[in-house]
């Protein structure tokens, strides 16, 4: 089975390689913008359905015997969507609403496999938001603008990687921890199971 990962994160080909995927990269072109009056799950959904598709829709013939795997993520504070920030003060204020408090992060997961035997037209799909709930403590403006300083934010959303120099503003989570990096494996290793797909080692 091939699997194609419709994504430029580099954290989710990180992802699947830890589970021993070497993923086939192709970054669909897709609007990313958040609609009006659009909730983060809804917003995490779309996306993921929309570059999955972009992907999908692409491959004709080469179809058969192939995986996609999309995905989108984004944080939520008080119904706030944080995505990407901007700049550096952009970031700085994120981090500031996130300072001791609760927020969750979605994923969007998108995944569709046309597997051996099929017409390359026969696709089973399935899309889903995974979501799991984070909680900072209270940071101070040095560490806070450190920390930005650093780079590490500016293309993440919410301006935080749980797994680089934001782990130590974490008191806890509820859910898994790679689905808050970007791409859920166990859920996904489970949706990919029920597509006739074995993902795990």
């Amino acid at each position: 089975m091939n699997v194609i990962l419709a994504s430029g994160s580099p954290r989710r080909l990180d992802l699947l390689r830890a589970i021993g995927v070497e993923p086939r990269v192709v970054v669909p072109d897709v609007d990313e913008s958040v609609h009006p009056a659009e909730g983060a799950i809804d917003y995490v959904r779309r996306v993921a359905a929309s570059k999955l598709e972009a992907v999908r829709s692409n491959l004709g013939s080469a179809a058969v015997g192939t995986l996609v795997v999309a995905a989108d993520t984004t944080v939520e504070v008080e119904g706030m969507i944080l995505a990407k920030p901007t700049d550096a003060a952009d970031a700085v204020a994120m981090l500031g609403r996130l300072s001791g408090r609760e927020h969750r992060v979605h994923t969007g997961l998108a995944v569709a496999a046309a597997v051996p035997g099929c017409r390359s037209t026969d696709w089973e799909g399935h899309v889903e938001v995974v979501s799991a709930r984070v909680w900072f403590r209270s940071l101070s403006t040095a560490e806070i603008e450190a920390y930005v300083a650093t780079g590490e934010p500016l293309d993440k959303a919410g301006a935080y990687a749980i797994q680089g120099g934001a782990k130590d503003f974490v008191d806890r989570i509820e859910g898994e921890v790679s689905g808050i990096i970007g791409l859920p494996l166990e859920r996904l290793t489970d949706i990919a199971a029920g597509l006739g797909v074995r993902l795990s080692r």
